[in-house]
């Protein structure tokens, strides 16, 4: 049975794994109920009845994650959980009445009535920019809407989702507005480390998201990184590296049919073991970085690079560097590609673009021109072209517009 640990000043009892809305669903569109096929409620159910069995009482879903909520409500009250905790996102609005008509299609959608069912969690969806964080806070804005939600007993605990820079993610944080937050950490990605600390220091509790997609298209891992991880999976080694981790509470399990939810099971099973289990996975991991970038690489990238909006051409280069090291250091040539494609198309939830534009749009010139504070300015245009080659070429869209 999946444990559970106190989430923070919600007081919820959070199960370790939290099964996440995103991938089982039929359709990113918003279909009618008659659109939905009886195969999509059936694996559905089984998704259910196997999380249900096994202790994930946490649903988290979201208002445009397509018919997630749609097939979600009838099967809600087919299998009953008493232990259940259900959790919906909005997206923040610059108009707080569309944002509270939202929230009550969110309620409609998922089978809940206003004036008498609650939501355990409402999290304000992709607080990504400075702008949508101030249209969240700002007197009489969506945050308002919610807790007057709250204070009418239709919503517990308020939360925020957010894919943004660690200083927006911390100045929402120190505003100890929300009650929890679901942010990206996982064993590639650690940029967030202080925002986990510093929600811990605010009695939030933190849900990581997406570990094993944005951790690294784990469920097709590459034969490098396999190697490195083992005896492990790499999904069971990232689990185990995130819920080792101090402040963190749930992770989310994106499973799209139940045998998804297996190496997640497994990496809880294996949780009291992971001081012995994670350390000479972490010692290799370390080691091929170190041998395929090496030591003054690895200590000095990310010195006097420009952000993204003062780059020509919006060139994303912290990102960039981190797909190299990635690709360099243990093959994951399947994730990059997908994450340099949406470079450019993905807006704030993945903004700046890729390297498309250098030689023609933005001349190397201009690129040199604002690395002059990077102790590898002369490399870096050779290496966005390598890059370039190996994983350009082609356009992603975020699932969420497919």
């Amino acid at each position: 049975m999946v444990p559970s640990r106190r989430f923070g000043r919600t007081g919820l009892a959070m199960p370790v794994l939290s099964l996440g809305g995103m991938r089982f669903q039929q359709s990113w569109k918003d279909l009618e109920a008659g659109a939905i096929e009886e195969s999509s409620q059936v694996n559905l159910r089984r998704l259910l009845e196997k999380a249900i069995g096994a202790g994930l009482h946490h649903i988290e879903t979201a208002r445009h994650y397509g018919s997630s909520e749609r097939q979600l409500a009838p099967l809600l009250q087919d299998l009953p959980d008493p232990r259940r905790i259900l959790q919906s996102k909005v997206p923040p609005n610059p108009d707080p009445a569309a944002f509270e008509a939202e929230l009550v299609t969110s309620f409609s959608r998922l089978g809940l009535d206003p004036g008498r069912d609650r939501l355990d969690l409402l999290s304000i969806h992709g607080v990504n920019t400075a702008e949508l964080l101030e249209q969240s806070l700002r007197p009489g804005g969506c945050l308002a809407v919610a807790q007057r939600w709250r204070e009418e007993g239709r919503i517990g605990a308020i939360g925020f989702s957010t894919h943004a820079p660690l200083h927006v993610i911390l100045e929402a944080i120190d505003s100890d507005s929300f009650d929890y937050l679901n942010l990206h950490w996982y064993y590639i990605q650690q940029q967030n480390q202080a925002a986990i600390e510093a929600a811990t220091a605010h009695d939030m509790g933190v849900f990581v998201i997406s570990p094993t997609d944005k951790g690294g298209h784990l469920h097709t891992p590459s034969q490098r990184l396999s190697e490195l991880c083992a005896p492990l999976h790499p999904i069971v080694f990232n689990d185990l590296f995130c819920l080792s981790a101090p402040g963190i509470h749930t992770i989310s399990v994106g499973a799209s049919r139940p045998e998804d939810l297996d190496l997640h099971l497994e990496a809880v099973a294996l949780l009291p073991r992971a001081g012995e289990l994670l350390p000479p996975i972490l010692e290799r991991l370390d080691a091929a970085r170190r041998s395929a970038l090496g030591d003054d690489w690895l200590g000095s990238r990310h010195q006097g690079l420009p952000r993204w909006e003062d780059t020509p051409g919006e060139i994303n280069l912290p990102v960039l560097l981190w797909l190299h090291e990635l690709l360099e250091a243990f093959d994951l040539e399947g994730f990059c590609r997908a994450r340099y494609g949406l470079l450019g198309h993905g807006g704030h939830w993945f903004p700046g673009a890729n390297a498309d534009a250098l030689d023609g749009e933005v001349p190397e010139a201009a690129l040199q021109a604002v690395l002059g504070g990077s102790p590898w300015a002369e490399q870096i245009p050779g290496l966005l072209r390598r890059l370039r080659e190996r994983i350009g070429g082609q356009a992603v869209r975020r699932l969420q517009e497919t």
